[in-house]
């Protein structure tokens, strides 16, 4: 259940104080956003700003498998260069995954931006499902609601 679900007399600045101190005490927070009747659900960082990083974002992958995602790619962006969009990997443990940049981060991701500004960057970690076809493949099976793809694929991806 989503925190203001659990906190219904909470504002929005507790909760914003809430998003500070996760960001203080462990570097990003992650958000996410319970899915809807004919929405899935989806996840973002919220913090990677800091460390002159784009923000990640992950769509149609339920909050605790896209949590452990963008931990697990978080931690490794403090050490290293952002992955180039188009750029297709098979992350260790998990999916085969393809970058792509978000067009407009600040239109999607609302605590990012109400926190680091409208002019933050976001690469969404597109992941392919277990036939390993892509969303913007007609054979493609994601769960409800599918996977959106948030930015405009890089024309020199592979596939």
């Amino acid at each position: 259940m989503c925190w203001k679900c659990d906190n219904p007399q909470a504002t929005e600045a507790e909760y914003e104080a809430r998003l500070r101190m996760k960001i203080e005490r462990f570097g990003w927070a992650i958000q996410g956003i319970e899915p809807g009747r004919t929405s899935p659900p989806w996840a973002y960082t919220v913090g990677l700003s800091r460390f002159g990083q784009p923000e990640l974002v992950l769509t149609g992958m339920t909050f605790p498998s896209a949590s452990a995602l963008l931990n697990d790619m978080a931690a490794h962006l403090l050490h290293d260069a952002a992955p180039e969009p188009g750029t297709q990997q098979q992350l260790v443990g998990g999916p085969l995954v393809e970058f792509v940049e978000l067009a407009e981060p600040s239109a999607h991701l609302h605590w990012a931006a109400a926190l680091f500004g409208p002019s933050l960057r976001a690469i969404q970690v597109v992941h392919a499902d277990q036939r390993g076809h892509w969303p913007w493949h007609p054979g493609y099976r994601g769960g409800p609601g599918g996977q959106p793809v948030l930015g405009p694929r890089n024309r020199e991806a592979l596939t």
